[in-house]
């Protein structure tokens, strides 16, 4: 099956979902008819279908159909189980982004930046620091650590634009899994000097260390969020157990 129909697929039911074409609480057509709809296997749509329940778009119900539980809010929604950049977040969440490189720079990891990020001592690294804008607000600050290694030819301009789509697209990455760790922090003085806090004085704050397909860490980031402005999201699913309960 060719990937390229599951996701046009994936991304038309999705755009409907989200432009309001189905309502919140509302069926879906059957499979049958998503089928015929878009000339396609049962497979295609199976797998489009299972795209849209990771991301908490759809509930597929045995017997009666597929139900739409899609509520969109005013907060810019960051996922948790998924890898997303900055850029493609924005889109996902109907805002304008954009991205102000506030310093790049190479450095080699000393014990205190070794212990920080998990990257070996002697790493040669890139270090940026980026304030991520959304509709006009200056709302994330960015801490990011690359391997030169992996993130060759690394540039200010591509730091502006979007680091993931260079690593994929330019260098071919395969961007495979992210290790995070959410805390409330309080603000620094470069938080305060540069994010439109408003009355608050913490931050959500994400700390990541990201692996390619080689199981390689080629990243650290810490990313300091506003806190009104968002939330961060995940779907989560019970695994029943087959066990008699004895309790």
């Amino acid at each position: 099956m060719p990937k390229t129909k599951y996701t046009e697929i994936y991304r038309d039911l999705k755009h409907r979902i989200e432009s309001g074409e189905y309502e919140f609480q509302e069926l879906l057509p059957s499979e049958n008819q998503l089928i015929q709809s878009y000339d396609c296997s049962r497979n295609t749509i199976r797998r489009a279908v299972s795209a849209l329940v990771t991301e908490g778009y759809i509930q597929t119900m045995q017997g009666k159909g597929m139900r739409n539980i899609f509520q969109p809010t005013l907060q810019a929604s960051f996922t948790i189980g998924g890898i997303e950049s900055f850029k493609e977040s924005a889109i996902r969440n109907h805002q304008i982004p954009k991205t102000q490189v506030l310093c790049f720079t190479e450095i080699i990891a000393d014990k205190k930046i070794s212990n920080r990020t998990g990257f070996p001592l002697g790493s040669e690294l890139y270090y940026l620091q980026r304030l991520h804008y959304l509709d006009g607000k200056a709302l994330i600050l960015n801490h990011n650590y690359f391997l030169k290694t992996i993130a060759k030819n690394l540039t200010k301009e591509i730091a502006e634009n979007s680091i993931y789509e260079y690593l994929e697209q330019t260098l071919h990455i395969s961007i495979v899994t992210s290790k995070r760790i959410m805390t409330v922090e309080k603000m620094t003085e470069i938080d305060e000097k540069y994010l439109d806090l408003g009355d608050y004085n913490c931050l959500a704050v994400v700390s990541s260390h990201t692996y390619n397909s080689d199981g390689v860490m080629f990243e650290y980031t810490q990313s300091r969020h506003r806190p009104d402005y968002f939330r961060f999201q995940d779907n989560a699913t019970r695994r029943t157990s087959n066990k008699p309960d004895r309790s």
